[in-house]
């Protein structure tokens, strides 16, 4: 979590805990009267727990300062409009997920993506991006659209066919080799990645397992246009503008392209990781 956002969080923390003292309660009493753990109440004036929509309207509510709640909801949505929670994202399914992507990077004219565990989405077949939905609907509990997010996600892929646009993707080899599917599905996977190297709109790099390293693989992330940086973790999807940030995304992709192989070179890394399926 960024240090810009963990300071929004504490200042946002700071007039909780002014609108407590201005109704005269003390932490014990307001969290009583909101049935609360005394402990909710320390964490969101100390900024180390975000507070939700329905916790301002609570708070205010409890402290007779229901005018203070639009301030308040505008700084939440200020600094949470970088956190997109899977939970609030998925409450309609992935298909509208995979839309907002889509507006996003018809945007874009260049997009550099790492990954490390998957095949990059844009590239992605749709039954291997059918799989991938499949194991996200049943770690989160979404709605089951995997048919409408499966077209949602080949529709983007529409961008790699039009003038001007330019994907530089990178993937860490156990992505090749990462069996979320069936290794039949895997196996096709490989050879459309195999036919994309040269294609004048992709470039395609792939860091061996044998490369040195000069920083952890870590995450996932996507860089469009040095305007935007967007990774996720298990909870949520962070998209990051600030300039300084997008630097820091950049600086890591370019350190890890270091690492990259291209061209036959990166062929010869999908030939193997192909080769190993029919060997299992």
């Amino acid at each position: 979590m960024g240090t810009d956002y963990q300071q929004a969080r504490s200042a946002l923390g700071t007039r909780l805990r002014a609108l407590r003292l201005e109704a005269r309660l003390t932490g014990a009493q307001l969290a009583a009267t909101l049935n609360w753990p005394p402990s909710k109440v320390s964490k969101l004036e100390h900024g180390r727990q975000t507070a939700t929509a329905e916790d301002l309207e609570r708070w205010t509510a409890a402290t007779g300062t229901e005018r203070a709640l639009g301030e308040l909801t505008s700084r939440l949505q200020g600094f949470e409009s970088h956190i997109r929670s899977w939970r609030r994202q998925l409450a309609n399914g992935h298909g509208p997920v995979q839309e907002t992507w889509n507006a996003e990077v018809q945007g874009a004219a260049t997009i550099r993506v790492w990954e490390e565990a998957v095949i990059v989405g844009m590239l992605q077949t749709a039954d291997y991006a059918r799989h991938m939905f499949l194991r996200y609907t049943h770690l989160h509990g979404s709605t089951r659209d995997i048919d409408e997010a499966v077209r949602a996600r080949m529709r983007r892929q529409e961008w790699l066919y039009e003038p001007g646009r330019r994907l530089h993707a990178i993937m860490w080899e156990p992505a090749l080799h990462a069996l979320i599917c069936p290794p039949s599905v895997l196996a096709a996977q490989l050879d459309r990645l195999a036919g994309l190297i040269g294609m004048d709109t992709v470039e395609l790099g792939i860091v061996p397992l044998s490369s040195s390293l000069k920083l952890p693989t870590a995450n996932g992330f996507w860089i469009l246009d040095d305007r935007l940086a967007i990774t996720e973790d298990w909870h949520a999807e962070l998209w990051l503008d600030d300039d300084e940030t997008v630097g820091l995304y950049a600086t890591v992709w370019n350190t890890l392209r270091e690492s990259a192989v291209y061209g036959a070179d990166a062929h010869r890394v999908i030939a193997r990781a192909r080769g190993a399926l029919n060997r299992t």
